[in-house]
């Protein structure tokens, strides 16, 4: 290969040579710079260097230095053709290489070769190099700043000792302004972007002005960092005899056997160590943490930190449990049943555990989710479960938590760092099985702080609880004998992972039947304790109380029931106390209550009178429980367009939508005009237009209440639907169809439609809301048409095969083929 010489200022003008690039190095031209090469391709480049090139080879900066194979976006432009001047190899096969800049230099990309992955026998990466030249003009401008920063090198020689004298003496002889910034820059700590700024300013006199700018700052920066080490030393003195003045005092005490020696504090906490029963890690932390507290002063911020650390790793309950009495289910399902009327899946699980927890000496605590909609009664029952289980009970509130570190803690580093809530709760309770509720998981929200449910997907594995680590321990713990129990109201603010990790036990809604009887058996004696009175003091009926659930409440719980029971006590005790006589008894009927309660808040079994014309009942679920929905559809003279209202989501819209495209293709059978979109404009209204409303359950109900409106024939008043409708007309299955029912039943209608899909749910349903439900399953669009619209008390058939049905004169199709037999 050809060698090419540098005299440093004629150059050829473009070349070929072995290519190198620099991570956070930039080579300047007239510096001397030794590097440690490990790099494959790099090595080979120096090899062939020395071997082919006469020793030359060109340097370039790495934009990105972590990037271990550069492409050539990686690479700056400009960089420094270079001359090795010495090349030594290490035992661990790196070389170290001592560079000499020659002069500045542009590459070509399109002409070069790099390789720097999979670097094969004669390969190396090259650059082809063209010379930038330099102009050799001295201005006295140029002569001014030479002077400026000879004064400058002066001063920086004095205040930063790691530059050797010769070197500053060697660069203030330099005259050259553009030799003279470049080899000022290899003795400045800046970043080697800023470098390679410097490196590309072709103008000598501008150049050195910005070595000048940099050489003033690094001046400030040198003579900052001085003073700043002076304070430190002096306060190092300080500290170092104040520690030598309480070591004399410490053993004056102790010689004159006072007990307030600093030392007894430590050797305290040693026994309290030795007696708690914990792991081998976890004593061997506290001995090291011991082992500083007693080379501490207890006046520093430092001692007080170690200290509470010392303190919360004793206080916790370390492998200590708490014996579980021998099970007794019968016992434990008498408890379960004083505290809550129903939920019978709830406690036949618990029951279960209790059972295998007899057979089994060690089990891992189960995780449970009760969901269901509020004041069903989710967190008193998980305290019921601790009392059949004779275990303590904490309960954490998650709603609205959105820091990680309520979960895992904070680190020591923080100032007032503390562990998280689990192990406070562990210490508060002082034993390591308690039952855990965590209240309103779905409330949790993460923020710039981190994700808590995330957190907790540690927690709530058992696989992986049995070695917790707090963030501000920094130890494991063992919480897979925690019994964990979660709430939530609804599985849609609980991330997948997280429910996957939990048994889903569903708490549904109550009957009227069963709200009587919790008012009757639990609600109305607590109230009456709590509000001071006697249980004879109050008699309310029956009928008082089934008058309270269906018109002063509607809610899938108790909760605003017990607040009228209350509201109902506290009458009563004022008539008391007006009356002067404790033994008064109060009769609260169902004519008595709206002088008790005021006037009715509900309307009961609240529908239609009779059939309407494009009024539908339908049936929607809220996380209050069934709810009845009442779809409304007018047609008026106009020209296709389509109106929604009622504040329907984007679901329910697109089920609107589908109703309208389902009828159209099939117009030719209900007796409409192909045409009939066109002349006239369709409004569909679902009340209560301010409550938002979404899901795809409406679809049968939108659809026949627009047949309805179209064909002029009305809808049933007794009857309501619920199913996801397709364009073909077949009827999907959908969710929530317990409370569907509940709701109806409610409404007094006497015929529900379900897709037969559904059918199978129908056994989660009570017995005694089915007696009162003709519940029909159906496929398609045509049987919810023959079930619900009435014709003179026939219904109406869509089939091929039969008469389609009249239409309103606006959009009959007097076309329209004669019936098919």
């Amino acid at each position: 290969m050809p060698t090419f010489g540098f005299d440093g200022k004629k150059s050829p003008e473009a070349m070929t040579l072995p290519m190198m690039s620099l991570r956070e190095v930039v080579m300047f031209p007239r510096s001397i710079v030794p590097l440690f090469v490990g790099r494959e391709a790099s090595i080979k480049a120096i090899e062939t260097a020395v071997a082919d090139y006469g020793k030359q080879i060109f340097l370039v900066t790495q934009k990105t230095p972590e990037k271990e194979h550069p492409e050539a976006d990686d690479l700056y432009e400009l960089g420094t053709v270079s001359k090795i001047l010495q090349m030594l190899r290490l035992p661990d096969g790196t070389i170290k290489v001592l560079f000499e800049g020659v002069s500045r230099a542009k590459w070509d990309p399109e002409q070069s070769k790099l390789i720097y992955e999979d670097v094969e026998e004669g390969e190396y990466p090259q650059a082809h190099v063209t010379m930038v030249e330099e102009s050799d003009e001295v201005t006295p401008e140029a002569k001014a700043m030479v002077r400026a920063v000879h004064e400058a090198l002066d001063e920086f020689g004095k205040v930063n000792k790691k530059v050797a004298p010769e070197a500053i003496l060697a660069m203030s002889t330099l005259k050259d302004p553009g030799q003279l910034a470049d080899q000022v820059m290899p003795h400045l700590k800046i970043d080697f972007t800023r470098k390679q700024e410097i490196l590309e300013i072709m103008d000598p006199t501008e150049r050195l002005e910005r070595v000048y700018e940099l050489l003033l700052g690094e001046i400030e920066i040198v003579s900052i960092e001085k003073r700043v080490k002076g304070r430190v030393k002096d306060q190092m003195e300080k500290n170092q005899r104040e520690y030598y003045l309480n070591e004399q005092v410490k053993a004056i005490n102790k010689e004159m056997g006072r007990e307030d020696d600093p030392l007894a504090e430590a050797s305290e906490l040693e026994e309290q160590l030795d007696a708690k029963p914990m792991g081998d890690e976890t004593r061997e932390r506290v001995r090291k943490e011991l082992k500083k507290l007693r080379t501490m002063q207890p006046s520093s911020a430092e001692y007080t930190v170690v200290r509470n650390y010392i303190d919360w790793v004793l206080d916790l309950p370390w492998n200590k449990h708490k014996d579980d009495k021998d099970t007794d289910i019968a016992e434990a399902r008498k408890i379960l049943d004083e505290d809550h009327f129903g939920l019978e899946k709830p406690k036949e699980r618990i029951l279960e555990y209790l059972a295998v927890q007899t057979l089994v000496e060690s089990m891992k605590g189960p995780i449970l989710c009760f969901v269901g909609p509020p004041g069903v009664g989710k967190t008193s029952i998980a305290r019921s479960i601790a009392r059949s289980m004779d275990r303590e009970f904490i309960r954490l509130s998650l709603g609205g938590v959105r820091d990680e570190a309520e979960i895992r803690g904070h680190r020591r580093t923080y100032v007032g760092a503390m562990p998280g809530k689990i192990i406070q709760s562990l210490k508060r309770v002082k034993n390591s099985n308690p039952v855990i509720c965590l209240d309103e998981v779905d409330k949790m929200s993460a923020d710039f702080r981190g994700d808590p449910s995330a957190a907790l997907l540690e927690v709530l594995d058992p696989e992986q609880n049995y070695a917790f680590n707090d963030h501000y321990l920094d130890l494991d713990y063992d919480l897979s004998k925690v019994f964990f129990i979660t709430t939530a109201n609804n599985l849609e603010g609980i991330p997948l992972p997280l429910q996957d990790r939990m048994e889903i036990i569903r708490l549904p809604g109550y009957l009227e039947t069963e709200k009587v009887e919790i008012a009757r058996d639990f609600l109305l004696p607590k109230q009456v304790e709590q509000h001071g009175l006697k249980p004879e003091n109050i008699k309310l009926s029956e009928n008082a109380i089934l008058d309270i659930v269906r018109h002063y409440t509607r809610e899938a719980g108790v909760r605003n029931l017990e607040r009228e029971i209350a509201s109902v006590c506290r009458k009563s005790a004022m008539k008391i106390v007006e009356d002067n006589d404790r033994d008064k008894v109060i009769h609260v009927t169902k004519q008595s209550l709206e002088k008790m309660l005021g006037v009715t808040k509900f309307s009961h079994g609240e529908r239609e009178k009779e059939a309407q014309v494009g009024v539908c009942n339908g049936l929607a679920w809220t996380q209050l429980g069934g709810e009845m929905l009442l779809v409304e559809v007018a047609l008026m003279p106009g020209k296709g367009k389509v109106e929604i209202t009622g504040k329907l989501g984007d679901v329910m819209q697109e089920s609107a939508r589908a109703a309208v495209s389902y009828i159209r293709a099939r117009s030719d059978l209900l007796g409409l005009k192909p045409d009939f979109n066109t002349k006239v404009d369709i409004h569909i209204h679902v009340p209560d237009g301010a409550t938002p409303k979404d899901g795809p359950s409406a679809g049968i109900t939108l659809t026949t209440a627009l047949i309805s409106a179209l064909l002029n024939i009305p809808v049933r008043h007794d009857i309501a639907m619920t199913g996801e409708i397709t364009l073909r007309g077949r009827v999907l299955p959908i969710g929530g169809l317990r409370e569907k029912l509940l709701a109806a039943h409610r409404g007094l209608i006497k015929t529900v439609l379900i897709p037969s899909e559904n059918e199978k749910n129908l056994k989660d349903v009570p017995k005694e809301i089915l007696k009162d439900l003709e519940v029909i399953p159906v496929k398609t669009m045509d049987e919810v048409i023959e079930r619900a619209l009435e014709k003179g008390g026939e219904p109406v058939l869509i089939t091929q095969h039969g008469e389609p049905p009249v239409a309103n004169d606006l959009l009959k199709d007097d076309q329209r083929k004669p019936a098919r037999q």
